[in-house]
């Protein structure tokens, strides 16, 4: 009886040539089904090198399904923003960023077909229609976005490699003085004059000051326990929530000479119940960033600061004086509820005593800048 003839073992990868002249290949994929190459060849020699290639991927393991990619952009992008479970202000900015910058280019792409040139012609024609800020944010996103897609194996490997692309140059941000800080109080009328000493010398976030109640607020020491935030989203709709990071969970030791600023405002604007709201308006509502926002720009055109000077910016204020009054970067970072990832920093230390030092500190360079504003005026009345 005749020996049985040894099975032929299956090649690979194979190449033809296609009624165009162009060569086709086509290889045995990992989970045992037939692939084409997703373009085809101008010789038999190319097409050869590209099953060379791709069974390369196969035994290194790097190999990624064509097919597994196929997937909507949009519909991917979208999911993502659901599943991270994000602050209502940061969803509303993914979101906002998605529906402007970010989808109207590649919604209708599937993620493999997002490559790195396709990536650099999007970011150069938004830089050319917005600015390098929001281009920035929509970069950081869609890197995000992609690099989750890598980690699913949907891709093989980001294409979003710009370097700095996702990098803010933001200007120099202006530091009002102390006199600058009592006009503004003064300006802006009784019933805010607290918030800016306090977004001032706090300092904090105007999102933390819409969430202040009664009490958070102590006399003896003087300081403002800061638990939560609500920030108000483009829609005019409040979210009560936690604060911006946890690190923003934080006691402030206030400066001596706001007390009487303190006591002034629980008295006479501050809701009357146990726990009610530190700022309030007139008609007794939550204060709304629109209408303050009007309050704020008279006040700041009235007391000379430049138009892009934000409530947000008398932080800078407060970290100057931190610093100026002795502050270490960790009292300064403790004090405005900032975290860092930096490892240097988990060996510095800022405690309850140490915030009362700094607040000590604010205290006596407002006092003494206050007090050469009146012996200037003095000089100059004598002559």
């Amino acid at each position: 009886m005749a020996g049985r003839k040894p099975q032929r073992r299956r090649e690979f990868g194979t190449a033809r040539q296609l009624p165009s002249g162009r060569w086709q290949a086509r290889y045995w994929a990992p989970d045992g089904a037939r692939r084409t190459a997703p373009e085809t060849f101008a010789t038999k020699t190319e097409a050869q090198d590209w099953l060379t290639l791709t069974k390369a991927d196969i035994q290194r393991n790097v190999w990624v399904d064509p097919e597994v990619g196929a997937v909507n952009f949009e519909e991917y992008a979208l999911k993502w923003v659901v599943e991270r479970d994000l602050s209502a202000t940061t969803d509303e900015l993914y979101r906002r960023l998605l529906r402007l910058h970010i989808l109207p280019f590649f919604g209708e792409m599937d993620l493999d077909e997002i490559r790195p040139p396709v990536v650099r012609t999007w970011r150069a024609e938004r830089l050319a229609a917005t600015g390098a800020t929001t281009v920035a944010k929509s970069y950081r996103l869609l890197k995000a976005i992609m690099e989750t897609a890598a980690d699913d194996e949907l891709i093989r490997r980001n294409p979003c490699r710009i370097k700095g692309a996702g990098s803010e140059k933001a200007k120099e941000r202006s530091t009002a003085t102390v006199e600058q800080v009592d006009a503004l109080a003064e300006a802006i009328g009784p019933r805010w004059r607290l918030m800016v000493y306090l977004g001032a010398y706090g300092p904090m976030r105007p999102e933390e000051l819409a969430a202040l109640r009664r009490t958070s607020v102590t006399l003896d020491p003087l300081a403002v326990r800061v638990t939560e935030a609500a920030p108000e989203l483009n829609t005019g709709r409040r979210v009560e929530g936690d604060t911006k990071s946890a690190a923003g969970v934080r006691t402030i030791h206030l400066p001596a000479f706001l007390t009487m600023e303190v006591k002034r405002h629980l008295d006479w604007f501050a809701e009357k119940e146990p726990d009610g709201l530190l700022f309030v308006g007139e008609k007794g509502a939550p204060f709304r960033r629109t209408s303050f926002g009007r309050k704020w720009a008279k006040a700041r055109a009235a007391v000379g600061l430049p138009k892009d000077f934000r409530f947000y910016d008398l932080r800078h204020t407060g970290h100057t004086l931190s610093t100026q009054s002795g502050a270490t970067l960790k009292d300064t970072m403790v004090r405005a509820g900032q975290s860092s990832e930096k490892a240097a920093m988990i060996y510095q230390h800022s405690d309850d005593a140490r915030q009362r030092e700094v607040a000590g500190g604010i205290d006596a360079k407002v006092r003494a800048a206050r007090q050469q504003d009146v012996a200037e005026l003095g000089e100059v009345r004598e002559a």
